[in-house]
């Protein structure tokens, strides 16, 4: 079984920087894919990042160039650098292991972590 537990969030103004951490813990060498999605209250889940074992990466539209994943294998922790933050990149941040494209398949997610952009 593997275990996620993510860091990093907070608040932040409008064009400011944020890094989250994902930690990883377990049977990390089952794991093909990793990334990171999003949920604001009132909104469905979006894919915001992943990652292959191959080191292959996908983004969403609306934070490619911003956004930027990346992952320590030596230290099983993966991260997503996100710099010019929007208010619109408010939201609860949960680090997820497999995915298709951007469309986490489940079933390892982390707790969350905030991110809050104020204009």
């Amino acid at each position: 079984q593997v275990q996620l537990v993510e860091s990093g969030g907070g608040s932040v103004q409008a064009g400011g920087s944020l890094r989250l951490s994902c930690a990883a813990s377990g049977h990390t060498y089952s794991i093909y894919s990793m990334g990171w999605f999003r949920q604001a209250p009132g909104k469905e889940r979006e894919g915001v990042a992943a990652i292959e074992s191959d080191g292959s990466t996908s983004y969403a539209d609306s934070v490619k160039g911003r956004f930027t994943i990346s992952q320590d294998n030596a230290k099983n922790t993966l991260y997503l650098q996100m710099n010019s933050l929007k208010p619109e990149d408010t939201a609860m941040y949960y680090c997820a292991a497999e995915f298709v494209g951007l469309l986490w398949v489940g079933p390892v997610r982390g707790q969350g972590t905030q991110v809050t952009v104020s204009s």
